[in-house]
């Protein structure tokens, strides 16, 4: 299915749920309203012609610039984005998608933002949330195992957050 017949038929279908799309990229993306992700995905998955049947992994990206000078002169707000690739291996097609979300969930610091899980659509989706929870700090609304997966359970903060700070020392064991 050609890119922007996919999106048409999204937007179609979900409304305001596909908030937007750049079908000329290399790796053609749609962006989704949290609230809509389960919903788009179960048909992007369902549906016979399209059938992303796989996901290849799931991805948490920082917008954050923590340099007060740098900030000033990008051109968005930070934000969090969740990006998910997804394959067809019956079709031999690919689709991202990308859900966005404040750093902090009621713009509270410390509190994580939420999107709901994918893990009944794909199951693999498990591991790949722990993942993106643990290193990047979102919160899998109702994913049955959200515990670190790469960090020990007691790490402090999110690896790759732009503002994370490296602890000096860890049980005794001093960094850098």
């Amino acid at each position: 299915m050609a890119g922007q017949d996919l999106v048409t038929r999204l937007q179609k279908k979900f409304g305001g749920g596909v908030v937007g799309a750049n079908t000329d990229a290399v790796d053609p993306w749609i962006e989704v309203a949290p609230e809509s992700l389960v919903a788009v995905c179960e048909f992007l998955k369902a549906e016979p012609d399209l059938q992303f049947d796989m996901l290849n992994c799931i991805s948490g990206v920082d917008y954050c610039e923590p340099d007060a000078k740098k900030a000033a002169k990008v051109d968005w707000k930070p934000h969090m984005e969740v990006v998910y690739h997804l394959s067809s291996i019956a079709k031999k097609h690919t689709l991202v998608v990308k859900v966005m979300l404040p750093r902090w969930k009621n713009d509270e610091a410390g509190q994580l933002p939420e999107v709901p899980r994918v893990v009944n659509v794909w199951r693999a989706a498990e591991w790949h949330e722990r993942e993106v929870y643990d290193l990047s700090g979102v919160w899998f609304a109702g994913n049955p195992d959200m515990r670190r997966i790469l960090c020990p359970e007691d790490w402090v903060g999110h690896p790759l957050r732009r503002d994370y700070e490296f602890p000096l020392e860890y049980h005794g064991i001093r960094g850098r």
